[in-house]
């Protein structure tokens, strides 16, 4: 019997040992795949490594203004073509932001530092209008390096006096003459024909060449002034090198020579973090602020009504409990009142299901979209990205659209669930595509790169009828088969009656203050947001 009782110890103890001498192999094996494994980048925003004397392409983007809001192809305005035009291959999101990506006739390799004359335009007098008027609009020409948009460094003072270096994002087209600039004529307009690339390059062992980790670009504006006749081959500047006591370029011009300089300075900013300036707020503290404001405020309104709730049926169930005649049991008082009628259909019940349907759509198209920006799936790299996820995702969600209005439909006692079907997926991206159909035909008759081509409008339609509305039928159809649960109160055939309320308490004054309290937790940061968008600037938290 001992040595029947010493066996099973043994063998645990055997197990041990073999357990100790398979670790070692275990995590050694373990060591080896993690040193074998590799990081991935993402399509499209891989680094490229660029070698002494590599062309470096510049792309053309677009012009835009903080004051129309709308976008314009780069070559509406007479500047200097390429040979060849070539447009780049657009995502829908960059399409429907009026984008419109070109070659461009910047010529500049890796380390070269050098002067150069891009061209000499003789200008219409149709083009001089056009180009005046761009300017005095305040349009900002946006470029492209390696993925990375043409900036305006600034330099901005921050609270506690120290100094940090921002980007906004283009360079301004020109500017507007006056006494403070010397050699100007007030509210005449001068257009800037002189560019300054400021190239940051990063170097290190760990990858061969150079990777560009800013694109900074430098406008002035410059009469170029040449000996004799214009040459095409070889033309003679008298005005280079650039001096400040050259005259500035009149925008109601004849001709407008265009030149160009390139600067490389090495930086220590990694490619992995060459976005910084780009999404740096300056005003962080106020930003932080308001989003600390909002959960403060949705906090507070979620404990009051929790108190008010709590405190209400703790009364009433004291009321009840000190009851002691049956004849006052049969009264009812407080919410009792009314327990037989919250269940009751409203007038509009389709309207409701409908409301309902379109907001869980919506719902979980934020929720997927922002699940997505915090894995870095739609990186300010990937341009357009986030507007094509969005619209994807929106199109997709259609069967939660359609389980939400069935359920909520059928709830109600409703029964035509065809006619809820096809107005949960036509109501609200209806009255939506007549807006964006209105606003499109506004852009198209100004001649605008943000209107909307044929083949976008036809595909748009094709993904809301061939896409959403069956998603929403297959949603709807699971959400009428799904068997309700069972009612938790009855509800009365007959409503009851409601007294006269004051006059504190209509429909105008309750959605009024009901709005209030909600606006005040969101409306400083729905100041960023849209300026964030009014501005073409990046949202970044």
């Amino acid at each position: 019997p001992e040595e029947q009782r010493a066996a099973p110890g043994e063998a645990n103890i055997v197990a041990l040992h073999s357990l100790a001498r398979t670790m070692p192999r275990l995590a050694a094996r373990a060591l080896a795949l993690i040193a074998s494994a590799q990081a991935f980048y993402l399509p499209g925003v891989a680094p490229r490594d660029y070698m002494d004397s590599d062309k470096v392409e510049i792309r053309v983007h677009k012009l835009s203004s903080p004051r129309t809001h709308l976008p314009f192809d780069y070559y509406s305005l007479p500047f200097c073509r390429p040979d060849n035009l070539v447009k780049q291959a657009e995502n829908l999101g960059e399409v429907l932001h009026g984008a419109v990506i070109q070659n461009s006739p910047y010529e500049v390799f890796m380390g070269r530092s050098e002067f150069r004359i891009a061209c000499r335009v003789e200008l219409t007098k149709a083009q001089k209008i056009t180009l005046s008027q761009r300017v005095r609009q305040d349009y900002r020409v946006h470029l492209i390096m390696d993925n990375l948009p043409a900036a305006t460094k600034m330099i901005a003072e921050m609270a506690d006096g120290t100094k940090k270096d921002m980007y906004d994002r283009g360079f301004r087209l020109g500017f507007l003459g006056s006494k403070d600039i010397p050699g100007t004529e007030p509210t005449k307009p001068y257009v800037n024909n002189h560019l300054r690339f400021i190239v940051k390059y990063h170097r290190s062992d760990t990858f061969p060449g150079s990777r560009i980790v800013g694109f900074e670009v430098e406008a002035y504006s410059v009469k170029h002034t040449y000996e004799g006749q214009w040459d095409e081959k070889s033309p003679k500047l008298t005005s280079v090198p650039l001096r400040p006591d050259l005259a500035p370029m009149l925008a109601w011009s004849n001709e407008i020579v265009y030149t160009y300089d390139v600067v490389w300075e090495h930086s220590p900013i990694a490619w992995a973090s060459r976005w910084d300036l780009y999404l740096y707020m300056g005003d962080d503290q106020v930003h932080w602020f308001s989003i600390l404001n909002s959960l403060v405020i949705v906090l507070l309104l979620s404990g009051i009504v929790a108190m008010i709730m709590v405190r209400t049926l703790r009364r009433d169930l004291a009321e009840y409990n000190s009851v002691e005649e049956k004849e006052e049991l049969l009264e009812e008082s407080g919410w009792k009142l009314v327990h037989a009628d919250v269940l009751r259909p409203p007038p509009l019940a389709a309207w409701l299901a409908t409301t309902i349907g379109t907001g869980m759509q919506v719902l979980c198209m934020s929720f997927i979209s922002i699940a997505c920006a915090l894995l870095g799936f739609l990186s300010p790299a990937n341009r357009g990205g986030l507007l094509t996820a969005t619209l994807l995702l929106f199109v997709l969600m259609g069967v939660p659209a359609g389980y939400g209005a069935s359920r909520t439909f059928k709830s109600l006692r409703g029964v035509e669930w065809r006619a809820l079907t096809l107005l949960t997926a036509t109501a609200y991206p209806a009255a939506i595509f007549v807006v964006f159909t209105l606003l499109n035909l506004a852009l198209w008759s100004h001649g605008s790169t943000g209107a909307v081509p044929a083949g976008t409008f036809v595909a748009l339609l094709a993904m809301w009828f061939c896409v959403s509305l069956p998603l929403v039928f297959v949603g709807a159809f699971l959400g009428f088969k799904r068997p309700l649960p069972a009612p938790p109160t009855r509800t009365n055939e007959i409503p009851r009656q409601i007294p006269p309320q004051g006059w504190f308490l209509g429909r105008a004054v309750t959605m009024a203050v009901g709005g209030v309290l909600p606006f005040g937790a969101v409306f400083i940061e729905l100041f960023f947001i849209m300026t964030s968008v009014w501005l073409q600037r990046f949202y970044y938290v």
